[in-house]
């Protein structure tokens, strides 16, 4: 057993899936894509499809169907089938002229029962058995047009995204995130009074939707299915109100159990909330490249991990606005070209300025194989310099060919070292290490206070100032760091006035980003009256308090600040007994925490492997969306 099992896990079920594609119309979802993209790359599932033209689609309600010379489709989903799911896969199965269907789940058939509430002492009867299945099955053929025509409904556990050998991620869960005290109110309001909540520490699966436990039962059957890839009987541990309610269905996951029973290998499965500390997701301490990168780029489009890399400069076309969009663009995943994986391993593992310096030999090293006229310079590493390296590929289609995954990585380096938001990275560290220095000597008040004259309007702002996602990025950062307040008057008044200033701003934005359209209800700058935004700012408010609460009912790790440190925050990743710690961040986690929980946990014992798990890459603007977002109770589920 090694730390890279997760990437082996992710590549052996997608060999079973390629095995079923050759000459078939292809449809994933956008979670899987994510899987593939990480895990093995687009362009072995189009080898393995080996028809001359593309057929790969995304499964959506307007997908094209096949054609009368395309009888054979796979679909290739992150989801349960039911609902919407079934419904989209009914209509492109009737506009087309398909005489074989292929039907690839992520999800495990046991809970594809109980998301048809069938009764636990009834599925037990039904080992062995695929009811839900081979149902389908059936309505496919009738779809087709013929019931001697050809449907098969499997699972295939395509959960994770494979990011580096001791990091994963499941893009189907990127927004599963931790409950808070305000969500306790919500599930009181459809219990009766004798059976209220009083906090987060009594709510159990019972007081959940259906639709968050259904979600909750789809990433412990994943999890499970790796656990059974890796032959161990793991051992399953919580910190955190909903990774409790997650550790307890693992436990109890009836396939699971059975599994265990033969089992020869140990683990240990710590399940970690996001919220106990946000301070790590928003902060700027991290010293990493790779980091600045998936902040300062642009997200690549049905995807939640990998950005957009702007490959203009390697063409003939002119690098203006417009020719953006006509190039195809570059991404950080390179799965299938070992010398850019080596890069991107070494960018993940290194700090910022070593990383650059990664970069750079790399760049050298290929244009010297490549006989380029390769002009040496030593010293500091400066992004025109970097992008003297490539253009030196532009004009030799062979070397663009042979190098062409390391090229995206150097744009992506040039394209954020040249960002204005890294100059501002900085300044966001500056203030950061000042707030720390204000949380251990001064009353919360005081470090309010000193956001106030930080909040300018958009007229006013220039581009050293904050705009208003950024604020909220720091008043996050504070109410984390600073964990359990001690409300008075003074408290009261700083929130007050903090509270109004935000609301002012917010309704002179000319234009309301995706986040606060998603804080203030509005879609519509014009719309947004100030009741309107103070009202969103008061919940807003209520959001961070109950974040600076998250650790309240802990007894051990109550601070994640040590006054008299201005530097770093402490590390708490536990190792226990077993010789495998993987560990599941429920919300998020970001890269440079990844590589410490890698690098300490050997450190603190020796010989334990580590896979760090989580929903998703963050960076420290995915955050507030994360956190003010409203459906965490009713996650989409398809249906």
């Amino acid at each position: 057993m090694s730390v890279p099992g997760v990437l082996s896990f992710t590549q052996q079920t997608w060999e079973q899936v390629l095995a079923k594609v050759k000459r078939s119309v292809v449809y994933l979802d956008a979670a899987c894509a994510e899987s593939l993209h990480w895990g093995c790359g687009s362009s072995r599932l189009l080898e393995a499809v080996g028809s001359p033209a593309c057929h790969l689609r995304e499964f959506a309600p307007a997908a094209v169907g096949g054609g009368a010379n395309q009888p054979k489709a796979v679909f290739i989903l992150s989801c349960l089938l039911k609902g919407r799911t079934v419904e989209t896969l009914r209509d492109i199965v009737c506009r087309s002229h398909f005489q074989y269907c292929v039907v690839v789940t992520a999800v495990n058939h046991a809970v594809h029962l109980t998301a048809n509430h069938v009764p636990a002492a009834t599925a037990a009867e039904l080992e062995g058995q695929q009811p839900v299945f081979e149902q389908l099955e059936e309505k496919l053929c009738e779809w087709m047009g013929n019931m001697n025509y050809t449907a098969e409904v499997l699972h295939i556990p395509l959960l994770f995204a494979p990011v580096a050998p001791h990091l994963a991620l499941t893009p189907a869960f990127a927004s599963l995130f931790p409950l808070l005290p305000q969500d306790v109110h919500i599930l009181n309001g459809a219990r009766p009074d004798k059976r209220r909540l009083g906090s987060l520490s009594e709510v159990d699966a019972t007081a959940l939707t259906s639709e968050l436990l259904l979600q909750i039962r789809c990433l412990v059957s994943g999890i499970s299915s790796l656990c059974e890839h890796l032959g161990v009987r793991e051992e399953c541990f919580a910190v955190g109100s909903l990774s409790r309610i997650i550790a307890a269905d693992l436990a109890n996951f009836a396939p699971a159990k059975n599994r265990r029973k033969t089992a020869t290998g140990r683990a240990s499965v710590v399940f970690v909330d996001r919220t106990l500390d946000l301070t790590g997701a928003v902060g700027h301490h991290g010293d990493n490249l790779v980091e600045k990168i998936i902040s300062v780029l642009p997200q690549l489009p049905g995807h939640t991990n990998d950005v957009m890399v702007n490959m203009v400069e390697l063409t003939a076309l002119q690098a203006e606005e417009e020719n953006q969009h006509v190039v195809a663009p570059g991404c950080l995943a390179q799965s299938n070209d070992p010398t850019a994986k080596a890069l991107w391993e070494a960018l993940l593992n290194t700090k910022h300025k070593e990383a650059v310096m990664e970069v750079r030999r790399h760049l050298v090293e290929a244009a010297s194989r490549e006989n380029l006229p390769i002009k040496m310079s030593m010293g500091r590493v400066t992004p025109g310099q970097l992008m003297s390296y490539i253009q030196l590929f532009k004009n030799n289609l062979k070397a663009l060919g042979n190098h062409c995954g390391l090229l995206q990585l150097g744009l992506a380096t040039v394209q954020t070292l040249k960002h204005p938001q890294t100059a501002k990275w900085d300044n966001f560290l500056a203030f950061e290490r000042l707030l720390l220095q204000s949380i251990g000597e001064s009353a919360m008040s005081v470090v309010l206070n000193q956001l106030l004259p930080m909040i300018q309007p958009a007229k006013q702002r220039t581009s050293d100032d904050y705009s208003p996602e950024e604020l909220l990025v720091l008043l996050v950062y504070i109410y984390s760091v600073s964990g359990e307040l001690s409300v008075d008057k003074d408290l009261g008044e700083a929130e007050e006035k903090l509270k109004k200033a935000l609301a002012q701003v917010f309704c002179e934005e000319p234009e309301l980003s995706p986040l606060l359209q998603k804080i203030t209800g509005c879609d519509s700058a014009i719309n947004l009256t100030f009741p309107k935004s103070k009202s969103a700012v008061d919940e807003l408010f209520t959001s961070l308090r109950d974040i600076a609460g998250a650790r309240n009912l802990m007894k051990q790790f109550k601070s994640v600040y040590v006054p008299g440190n201005h530097t770093r925050q402490v590390s708490r990743p536990h190792p226990s007994d077993h010789p495998l710690l993987i560990l599941f961040v429920v919300g998020g986690v970001t890269v440079s925490e990844a590589k410490m929980i890698k690098d300490l946990v050997p450190s603190l014992k020796p010989g334990t492997q580590v896979i760090v798990l989580s929903t998703r890459l963050l960076k420290p603007l995915r955050v507030p969306e994360l956190l003010f977002a409203t459906d965490r109770l009713h996650p989409d589920l398809g249906f």
